[in-house]
């Protein structure tokens, strides 16, 4: 009987801590001098982050932890991740209202740790008006493997410095954000899924940002709406990880977001500044931008560098839906001639409609200084009256365009003759005249693509669309599938812009 009561013993200490298939709960009315059980919960997150080892999960119940949690263990391949969620049909919140940040804090912190999953939780109101202070809803920091970010809502995460510093300068603050800061291991296969971003104040940085030293990445399915700067950011050569060799996020997939209402006019680090992307690669390599949904934001997906002699290279955007951004649809290049590179990055098979709204002049399709070997494909472009493509000045070099533009489909409803083309040396009017004179879109058209309903913003393509049939997939990477998840090829044949006629 003495043998058998210490076996018990043994499993039921071992259990505590977290070995494979182990399930613990949290909720407001525990303890944490309870063992954990769903009849003996414990009361806070932080006291379940301090025990649990891998393979546990942990049920957070419904209700308001007023805390900052540090994750304190990791998981591994053989026991499995530890599990940290809300408990199944109810949320669980993190409350950080009465907190103050401290240096760069985050609501949920990860920093150096494997096999990590968090999911479900609403996290909130963390804020600061001051400018060395950082806030951040979920900071994963460091280096470390396997960790996934699941269907959390993250919100009011404000950075509200007011300096008046020169834009760009201004405070920092995240909803959640990835920094790679040991320069011999990355954080890799990490997972960032189905989480809503929304609400935040980030004075100089982004809502959702992917920085340095990560590589193996995959952002989808996620909302981000309603923030006073970027989306969604990959990022390299900030210095994030102290090895330039590996400070640049890398092979990563951003799929499946709905971005929208991303403005920075107002935002105290931009004043009147119409500056902020839905997505934007920014020194990153090897990046899959496709299958989102991008609206009303100030720059739809921008791929530049804004750290002289580095590039953003490599980078494929395709089948995403682009509209009413207040200035570009899409913008490449270098933002100044000081500035980094754009070089082997693919805008295809996308749809832009009615963007520049802002009449700033940057046009549907921007390109800016510093580029090389960029591809503009199987795009359609419905622009407003007074523009479509911009390519500032002082920035071609002749021998190496910057972009193969071709295989597009263009209107506006000025029409071909009155459409507006700003080029490099010259400003030119007509369609016919802007592909004489730039030898770009030799095999483009200018006709009306035929939505289905722009008023309802369905810009599918009715039978009689001149984008049915159109494109080209002679070494331009249109992918498997279009926007909702049809066949890209049909027929040995691809249609122009996000969408595929069924």
């Amino acid at each position: 009987m003495k043998s058998l009561s210490l076996v018990m013993l043994l499993v039921c200490v071992t259990g505590a801590f977290g070995q494979p298939n182990s399930s613990f709960y949290v909720s407001t009315t525990g303890d944490d001098s309870n063992p954990g059980t769903q009849t003996a919960p414990w009361r806070t997150v932080q006291h379940a982050a301090d025990t649990v080892r891998a393979g546990g999960t942990v049920n957070v119940r419904g209700g308001v932890y007023e805390e900052l949690v540090s994750i304190k263990a990791s998981g591994n391949a053989t026991d499995g991740y530890i599990t940290f969620r809300s408990y199944p049909g109810e949320t669980a919140v993190l409350e950080a209202e009465h907190f103050t940040p401290s240096g760069r804090s985050g609501v949920l912190t990860i920093n150096n740790k494997s096999y990590v999953r968090i999911e479900g939780f609403e996290i909130r109101n963390y804020r600061t008006a001051e400018h060395r202070l950082a806030p951040l809803g979920i900071n994963v920091i460091g280096a470390g493997s396997h960790i996934e970010l699941l269907k959390n809502n993250v919100h009011h995460i404000e950075q509200t410095f007011d300096g008046r510093d020169a834009p760009g300068r201004g405070g920092n603050g995240f909803g959640i954000a990835v920094y790679g800061t040991d320069a011999k291991t990355p954080i890799s296969e990490l997972v960032i899924d189905g989480n809503e971003v929304h609400h935040l104040k980030t004075g100089s940085s982004e809502s959702l940002v992917v920085n340095g030293n990560v590589t193996n990445f995959r952002i989808t399915h996620n909302v981000v709406h309603d923030n006073n700067n970027i989306g969604i950011d990959v990022i390299g050569f900030e210095r994030t990880a102290p090895d330039p060799a590996v400070d640049q996020a890398r092979d990563g997939v951003v799929s499946g977001n709905l971005v929208y209402n991303i403005t920075s006019r107002g935002n105290p680090a931009y004043r009147n500044d119409e500056s902020s992307d839905g997505i934007y690669v920014d020194g990153g390599t090897r990046i899959l931008i496709e299958q989102n949904v991008i609206h009303d934001v100030d720059f739809g997906i921008e791929l530049a560098s804004e750290h002289k002699d580095r590039a953003t290279s490599y980078v494929t955007a395709r089948n995403n839906l682009i509209y009413h951004c207040h200035t570009a649809g899409v913008s490449i290049g270098g933002y100044a001639p000081e500035r980094g590179r754009t070089e082997h990055c693919t805008v295809v098979n996308n749809t832009l409609y009615e963007n520049d709204t802002s009449a700033t002049g940057s046009g549907e399709f921007q390109l800016q200084w510093n580029m090389a070997d960029n591809i503009f494909a199987n795009n359609i472009v419905y622009a407003r009256a007074h523009c479509l493509i911009t390519l500032n000045k002082s920035q071609i070099d002749k021998k190496q365009p910057p972009a193969a533009i071709d295989h597009n489909l263009y209107y506006c409803v000025s029409g071909a003759k009155a459409s507006t083309w700003i080029g490099a040396s010259a400003t030119v009017t007509g369609f016919q005249e802007y592909v004489q004179s730039t030898g770009n879109d030799r095999h483009s058209r200018f006709l009306d693509p035929h939505f289905v309903d722009t008023a309802t913003k369905d810009f599918h393509l009715r039978s009689d669309s001149p984008a049915i049939a159109a494109g080209t997939t002679d070494g331009v990477p249109v992918g498997e599938l279009d926007l909702e998840g049809l066949p890209r090829v049909k027929s040995g044949n691809t249609d122009i812009g996000c969408y595929q006629r069924k």
